[in-house]
């Protein structure tokens, strides 16, 4: 992921012997926020040249970080500042916008501080506000959690999603509106055929078929054909529509993607499961690549969650159908029949240890058209959940904090096999009760990375200004 660039703004007293008197100050203290930020290795710094004293500055300085493509802006206040010249530099400078007050009690930073955030509320302008010393490690943190957050809304603007094959299974929470994607988020999305990924799946190159063929027979735990639902033609087919999607991605430049498959795919060509989930992977056999979010169901709200997920968290995120509570051990199982990444098997970005703990099967007799399922069990451990849905024409975002369990073998396999056995499983325990999640949860399709993003995600729907609610 590439790093995330800041723009970082001093303001200062508009008297010029003050403004003199503290330059130095004032430098000292926009120097000790660059250098935290950069140690970190997430950030490029962007700093003022000029400590800004005057409109003028305001303005030009305002206009440099534009011009350098800023992603997000931070203003600095260390002593009393005429609050104009924050409102003269958001003119220009790029948001969202950090208001930081240093701690200096002999200073006026923090009136300054507040000062010019009555002046943006006036205005209408969106903010946060931070104060503190930034060589303490939770201010840092939070800095760090809104830098990242606003990265990722940022970072939407611009992409373009690939919607294979349109609504399906008559799911109205799969299917976004388009002028509200762009008027809010600043995406595109292009309809694309189901067949182009066939009639691309055919051009693919046999000696590359054949390499991965090869990569997943030697990788993978276990490959159960069965000469009928799974035979290895039917995984080669497999093998082709991924290098299909994969081709028509790059041609047409998408960014991330949705794939209908049900009803269609699922027929009478295979199921995408092997494709959504290479797709979402770290990794094919190739070696190490971005990955690239593929929803399946082509549920477009879902790809939104996981995009913003991928950038906030730089790994694969999963999807997956909120599928069973099981009341005896408490808890939920969320399992889909494609695009959970076998990432999540090992939680690591190699795969060589994540591909022996994943079994291909014969897929379900819902699908007809066969292929394998990928299956496996997620790792056990603190993941964020979450998901962006719509209620009355207005997004809400719903997140989830919870942990992936795991039991021994024997256990799992037979708690996964009440369900869909040929099918992926994340054991998860909640913090809300199952009444308060089944009634408030928003939809049938849940996402997640692991770690703690909570306040990441609170950040995103701040700058977005959406409402958010936590389940804990």
């Amino acid at each position: 992921m590439k790093k995330i660039k800041v723009g970082l703004l001093t303001m200062s007293d508009g008297r010029e012997y003050l403004h003199k008197t503290f330059e130095e100050l004032n430098f000292t203290k926009q120097h000790a926020i660059a250098n935290a930020l950069t140690e970190t290795g997430l950030f490029e710094v962007v700093e003022g040249e000029r400590i800004i004293g005057s409109n003028t500055v305001a303005k030009e300085e305002g206009i440099r970080l534009k011009e350098n493509s800023v992603e997000v802006t931070i203003f600095n206040y260390s002593i009393w500042c005429y609050p104009q010249y924050t409102v003269v530099a958001r003119n220009f400078a790029p948001g969202p916008y950090i208001l930081f007050s240093n701690l200096h009690p002999s200073q006026c930073g923090m009136v300054g501080m507040l000062a010019a955030a009555g002046s943006l509320d006036q205005l209408g302008v969106r903010y946060t506000k931070l104060w503190g010393d930034i060589s303490d490690e939770t201010v840092k943190t939070k800095m760090i959690s809104y830098l990242k957050a606003a990265a990722a809304v940022n970072r939407l603007r611009g992409l373009t999603f690939g919607n294979f094959g349109g609504r399906p299974l008559g799911m109205y929470t799969a299917v976004a509106n388009l002028e509200q994607w762009q008027k809010d988020f600043g995406i595109d999305s292009e309809n694309i055929e189901q067949d182009d990924i066939i009639r691309a799946g055919e051009k693919a190159d046999e000696a590359e078929v054949e390499k991965a063929f090869k990569w997943l027979n030697e990788k993978v735990g276990l490959i159960k054909y069965d000469g009928k639902v799974l035979t290895e033609e039917k995984l080669r087919t497999q093998i082709r529509s991924y290098i299909g999607l994969r081709d028509i991605i790059a041609q047409k430049k998408l960014d991330f993607v949705g794939i209908k498959a049900h009803g269609d795919l699922t027929d009478r060509y295979c199921t995408m499961d092997i494709a959504e989930a290479l797709l979402n992977d770290p990794y094919d056999w190739n070696g190490p690549k971005e990955p690239t979010v593929a929803a399946t169901e082509s549920d477009m709200d879902g790809a939104l969650t996981m995009q913003i997920f991928k950038t906030l968290s730089n790994t694969p995120v999963l999807f997956a159908d909120v599928r069973h509570y099981d009341a005896e051990n408490d808890i939920w199982y969320f399992s889909n029949s494609g695009t959970h990444a076998t990432y999540f098997a090992g939680a690591s970005f190699d795969p060589d240890v994540n591909l022996p703990l994943v079994d291909l099967l014969p897929e379900t007799p819902d699908y007809p058209a066969g292929g394998a399922a990928v299956h496996h069990f997620a790792k056990e451990g603190k993941v964020t959940l979450a998901r962006l849905a719509r209620k009355d024409g207005k997004y809400k975002l719903t997140v989830v904090p919870a942990e992936f369990v795991t039991f021994d073998r024997e256990k799992m396999v037979k708690l996964g096999s009440v369900t869909t056995p040929q099918w992926p499983v994340a054991f998860a325990k909640l913090k809300v009760t199952p009444d308060k999640f089944i009634n408030d949860y928003p939809c049938n399709h849940i996402h997640g990375v692991y770690g703690d993003y909570v306040d990441e995600l609170i950040n995103v729907a701040k700058i977005l200004d959406i409402p958010v609610e936590i389940f804990e």
